[in-house]
């Protein structure tokens, strides 16, 4: 499948913004399930740019803007195409114990990529009650994969996608007593549960075509960047689940980037002098190529 990508952040500020430090995580990524055939970025009013690679393989824009402005606007465009991932048997995945020893460095050396991924960090936090809730799926040596599904289908069923309950900012304790929240809180919460078990798995954004073969919505999470996550299981490498709607990922999911949390891959962040206060619209468009 071959996508056209549209990604448009409008910031409208109070007052005049007299210097701006943006930095950009909106270059989708080339990885073996996914090749970009043409990306590029405009932002109005323009600056002085600079790109680089970060920690994770992530392209990364930094953008100055020394121009007085009242209106900050950066749209991506690109063309990626997207195969999709190999069918895998969930039941034939090592029993999850055995994964994260073996994360631990208990029997053999650690991979060490991998096992930088199972640690808490500020946004999925070491709970108590979210390991409770996990380990009805982590059950005593059943087959890690089989173990993660369950998990997703139970995110799925037992929360309720809400763009008005969470912020940015809400911490996942509360939002895991709510019962309510967005993509990315629902990845955050599947993230932390999986780590709280020893288990590597990393934060990855980017966007979902929502509609199916007749023009019908039929997924959530298309009008605006989409989060899901990634697992590690030995041998098989990093495999992909979308609790937000109880899927694994494959030809209807274009990566952005990835991280250990959203901290790590937000499509803009940046300082700022001036501005007051602003507000922000985010508009998404991800639309098949015709063959």
């Amino acid at each position: 499948m071959i996508y056209d990508v549209t990604h448009r952040t409008t910031y409208e500020h109070g007052e005049t913004v007299d210097l701006a430090h943006h930095v950009l995580c909106l270059t989708p990524r080339t990885f073996e399930y996914q090749r970009v055939k043409h990306v590029s970025l405009h932002a109005v009013p323009g600056g002085e740019t600079n790109s680089l690679t970060d920690h994770f393989g992530n392209t990364v824009t930094y953008l100055t803007i020394d121009e007085p402005h009242e209106e900050f606007v950066v749209e991506l465009q690109a063309e990626v195409e997207v195969v999709d991932r190999p069918k895998v048997d969930l039941t034939a995945t090592p029993p999850w114990e055995k994964v994260r020893d073996a994360l631990a460095g208990d029997g053999f050396p650690a991979p060490v990529e991998e096992s930088e991924f199972i640690h808490p960090t500020a946004q999925t936090p070491s709970l108590g009650a979210l390991r409770s809730y996990a380990a009805t799926s982590f059950t005593a040596a059943r087959p890690l994969l089989a173990a993660v599904r369950d998990l997703t289908r139970r995110i799925n069923t037992d929360f309720k996608f809400d763009p008005t309950a969470t912020l940015v900012t809400t911490p996942l304790a509360e939002m895991f007593a709510e019962r309510r929240g967005v993509c990315q809180d629902f990845a955050h919460l599947q993230i932390a549960c999986l780590r709280g078990f020893g288990l590597a798995a990393r934060y990855v954004s980017g966007y979902i075509q929502t509609l199916d073969k007749d023009g019908k919505p039929n997924l959530v999470g298309g009008d605006a960047s989409h989060a899901w996550v990634a697992v590690y299981c030995p041998g098989l490498g990093w495999i992909e689940f979308d609790p937000t709607n109880d899927l694994m990922v494959g030809g209807q999911h274009v990566v952005l980037a990835w991280g250990r949390d959203y901290g790590d891959v937000s499509p803009t962040r940046g300082i700022i002098l001036g501005g007051g206060r602003h507000q922000i619209d985010v508009a998404v468009r991800l639309v098949p190529v015709p063959a």
